[in-house]
């Protein structure tokens, strides 16, 4: 989703580079060396990860934020949790999701309680398989998605909060001399 995301939000003379790891467990055991070999020192860094079945998306993020401080990198990175999974960012743009798999109707659905405050819900990969009938899948969509969702969207606190760090950092970089 970000590969095609940040491109909609960055200024062009920025250019985003997204370093996957395989699962969480991955991230949490070779963050510190990824970040600590990093030798761009304009560099910004945004840790994003799941929630998944973590009962406080607060303790999750305390635990990543002190891996950043462990990389001597704290005052260049941000840490964001999508409450639950990176779903909820869908279901808080049902427009976005009918656009990017060619569906028709699920806009209509926004207006229901669990779609106004995606959040909370407790499967939302689930809940977004069951109402695109089983369309949804998670890798190919979430690149059309990153193309398709509304960035002034707020129903999802998680992706607002996102877009915020992403916003900050820019300016960050945006204000940086040129040529250091």
């Amino acid at each position: 989703m970000l590969e095609t995301l940040l491109p909609r939000l960055l200024d062009s003379s920025i250019k985003p580079r997204l370093i996957p790891f395989e699962g969480k467990q991955d991230l949490e055991k070779r963050m510190v060396a990824k970040l600590r070999g990093y030798v761009n020192p304009e560099a910004r860094f945004i840790i994003m990860r799941d929630q998944d079945s973590a009962p406080d998306c607060r303790v999750v993020k305390a635990r990543l934020t002190t891996k950043c401080a462990e990389a001597g990198r704290a005052s260049v990175s941000l840490v964001r949790i999508a409450c639950r999974a990176l779903e909820t960012f869908y279901l808080a743009d049902l427009a976005a999701v009918e656009r990017a798999l060619g569906l028709r109707g699920l806009h209509s659905q926004q207006a229901n309680a669990k779609f106004r405050a995606p959040d909370y819900l407790e499967s939302p990969d689930h809940e977004l398989s069951k109402i695109t009938n089983q369309a949804y899948q998670k890798v190919r969509d979430s690149r059309l998605l990153g193309t398709c969702l509304a960035i002034a969207n707020t129903r999802s606190e998680s992706f607002r909060n996102l877009v915020g760090a992403i916003r900050r950092l820019e300016a960050e970089l945006l204000a940086l001399p040129s040529g250091t």
